[in-house]
């Protein structure tokens, strides 16, 4: 089943990522903090607050980011502090989370990022736990409720907690 506002010729079975169970698309504040709750990803605080425990990864951890190394990006990466990854291996990577994701609800939040029209980017993020899409809303800028209807994203991010990647087989 699907819910929400998104533009009919671009829902995820458009971008090759089909087989889920509920997929929400860009609900706003109330429903997501709902839908947290119901899930039991986090608490109402004093005044109306969501609140989440991260667990013991509480920062951002550059080390574990993987950039696949293409020849178009070979020499503009910081390769010190980003890790190389094959594309063969990302396209396993991609592979393998794809076929996790089936049966699974997701959230998707169709977004902007980038304040200058000229320069900005139309994001996709779609993830597994309702306060991550909560979160993202805070992040990167919504667009009005009626462009949702020709939403087309330039990137998509999927955020997928529960996949754990093989370093063997995913080279990662």
């Amino acid at each position: 089943m699907t819910s929400g506002r998104v533009n009919p010729k671009f829902r995820l079975d458009d971008q090759g990522i089909s087989g889920l169970g509920n997929v929400y698309y860009n609900y706003l504040e109330p429903a997501l903090i709902q839908e947290a709750l119901k899930r039991d990803e986090g608490t109402l605080g004093q005044g109306g607050a969501f609140l989440v425990t991260t667990g013991k990864f509480t920062g951002r951890s550059p080390k574990d980011k993987h950039v696949v190394r293409t020849p178009s990006v070979a020499d503009s990466i910081w390769w010190e502090n980003n890790a190389a990854m094959s594309p063969e291996g990302f396209d396993a990577l991609h592979a393998d989370m794809i076929e996790h994701m089936k049966g699974r609800d997701y959230f998707v939040q169709d977004l902007i990022g980038g304040s200058d029209p000229t320069v900005s980017i139309n994001v996709r993020m779609v993830t597994e736990l309702a306060w991550h899409n909560l979160f993202i809303r805070h992040l990167l800028r919504r667009p009005e409720r009626a462009q949702l209807d020709s939403f087309i994203a330039d990137f998509t991010v999927i955020n997928c907690p529960s996949f754990q990647a093989n370093p063997e087989k995913h080279n990662c």
